[in-house]
């Protein structure tokens, strides 16, 4: 068996120098089966199956379906996690409207109290101002009511006590019962009057 070990073979010589191609070989095949091998190789010399190179190539098959699997679970795990901040989102959303939505029936509520309290005001200052009214139209009634039937009171009063005495017309007591007497003219007394100055 030949070994080369950094650059130097098993005997001590120097191998020729790699020419370009090969390191262009070694670098694809680091790249691509580096860890690969490297970890069916480890998992070869742990186990020590009978036939290495049947165990290796099945690893390596393996090896390739984990590979696939956890690509696809990454990539599962990714679109969940942006699905869940999308759901997230539209929780946060679907919040905020249902707090704007609340706020708003509350404005409106306290908006709609506001013009009930309003009306009812009006309805009641419109009401006292009609009683009032009312009240002022019913004294007017009253007092011109209570004028006429003074007036009339006293028509009748005067009517009534025109023909009576005074003794009659006054109740107080000791009043002189005086009978009635005619009165004259009145130019007649105002001459007599006149010739005594």
């Amino acid at each position: 068996m030949f070994c080369v070990v950094r650059g130097l073979d098993v005997g001590g010589r120097r191998d020729a120098p790699r020419s370009e191609e090969s390191e262009m070989e070694s670098m694809y095949l680091q790249k691509h089966l580096g860890a690969c091998l490297t970890q069916g190789l480890a998992e070869v010399a742990r186990v020590r199956p009978v036939d290495p190179i049947e165990y290796l190539a099945l690893w390596i098959y393996k090896y390739k379906e984990n590979v696939t699997m956890e690509q696809l679970r990454q990539q599962e795990m990714a679109d969940l996690a942006r699905e869940r901040q999308h759901a997230l989102m539209e929780q946060e959303m679907m919040e905020r409207l249902r707090a704007e939505e609340l706020l708003f029936q509350q404005q409106q509520l306290a908006f709609q109290l506001e013009l009930e309290m309003q009306e009812k005001e009006t309805q009641r200052t419109e009401e006292l101002q009609r009683a009032q009214e009312q009240l002022e139209k019913e004294a007017r009634l009253d007092m011109d009511s209570m004028a006429k039937s003074e007036d009339t009171s006293h028509s009748e009063d005067a009517a009534a006590d025109s023909g009576k005495t005074l003794a009659e017309i006054s109740d107080r007591y000791g009043a002189p019962n005086l009978s009635r007497v005619e009165e004259l003219d009145e130019p007649m007394l105002s001459d007599g009057a006149g010739k005594f100055q």
